[in-house]
C-alpha cells in the first residue's frame, strides 16, 4: 500500500501511518489495553497490514489506531482476518479493490468525538488513493455475554442484513444466530446507542452485517462481519467526506 508519513491533521491531532517497530509496539499496546488481554495483542496479520495512528500533537500520545489490509479484489478474501471466522465465498466474486479494516481501538481515557471523525477522514483519503470500492471487517461488541446485546442484534437483523449476493455464511464453531430475534420488540433508537460507534458509522453510510455473531473468547468480544460498499454511501455524505479529507 502506498504510504505517506502523514495522512492528515486537524486541530490537536494528526493521522499517520506507522513506521518501524516502535510504532507497531505502540499500537499493539493500545490494543492490549482496549481488549484487556493478558498478553500483548498481536497476530500474523500485523506484518501484512498498514497501521494507521492518530496522535495528540500536544502530548504525543497515541489516542486511536487501526490497521488496513488491501486486496485487489475478492479473490483472496478468504485469507483475510475476517476469513478465519466467516465463510466469505460469495464475496470472493467481488470484482473491485477492497480494504479490510481491523483492530480499531480508541484510548479509553479520550472521549473526543473528533477522533472517530478523523479516522473516517483518514479512511476516505485511503479509499480515494487506492480506488477502493468496499470496506469490510469484524465489528466488535464488548464481552461474550450475548444477553446484554440482544436488542442491538435484533435491530441489526431487522434493518441491516447483508444483501444476499454478498452475505457471509457460518464458519466459526461458536456463534449466535440472529434468526430468533426477528420478532423481538425493542426500542430501535435506544438499541442503536449500544452499538459500537464505528459500526454505527458504517450503518449510517449504508453498511450491512452478517446474520450471526461470532463469540471470540480470546479477545472477550462478540463480533459481526461488516461491509460497506463505497457506491452505497449517500452522495451528499461522500462529498462532505472528500471535502474534509482534502
Amino acid at each position: 500500500m502506498l504510504q505517506r508519513a502523514e495522512i492528515l491533521s486537524r486541530g490537536n491531532y494528526r493521522v499517520r501511518f506507522a513506521h518501524g517497530q516502535k510504532d507497531l509496539a505502540a499500537t499493539q499496546a493500545l490494543r492490549t489495553r482496549c481488549f484487556g488481554t493478558a498478553e500483548t495483542d498481536l497476530d500474523p496479520f500485523d506484518t501484512l497490514c498498514a497501521h494507521v495512528l492518530i496522535e495528540d500533537m500536544r502530548s504525543r500520545e497515541l489516542v486511536c489506531s487501526f490497521r488496513v489490509l488491501e486486496l485487489g479484489d475478492g479473490g483472496q478474501i478468504s485469507t483475510s482476518y475476517s476469513g478465519q471466522f466467516y465463510d466469505l465465498s460469495r464475496l470472493a466474486e467481488y470484482p473491485d479493490p477492497m480494504i479490510e479494516v481491523g483492530r480499531f481501538c480508541s484510548h479509553p481515557e479520550w472521549s473526543d468525538p473528533d477522533i472517530l471523525r478523523l479516522a473516517w477522514l483518514a479512511l476516505t483519503r485511503i479509499v480515494e488513493d487506492r480506488s477502493v470500492q468496499m470496506l469490510f471487517g469484524c465489528s466488535s461488541f464488548a464481552g461474550i455475554e450475548v444477553e446484554r446485546h440482544l436488542d442491538a442484534f435484533a435491530v441489526l437483523h431487522q434493518r441491516y442484513q447483508a444483501p444476499e449476493r454478498w452475505r457471509p455464511e457460518a464458519k466459526a464453531g461458536n456463534l449466535f444466530w440472529f434468526d430468533d430475534l426477528q420478532c423481538r420488540k425493542s426500542d430501535g433508537a435506544k438499541a442503536m446507542l449500544t452499538v459500537p460507534p464505528l459500526l454505527r458509522s458504517y450503518l449510517m453510510m449504508g453498511g450491512w452485517v452478517s446474520d450471526h455473531a461470532v463469540v471470540d473468547a480470546e479477545l472477550n468480544t462478540l463480533h459481526v462481519f461488516t461491509g460497506l460498499e463505497i457506491g452505497a454511501i449517500p452522495a451528499s455524505r461522500q462529498r462532505l467526506l472528500r471535502g474534509l479529507a482534502g
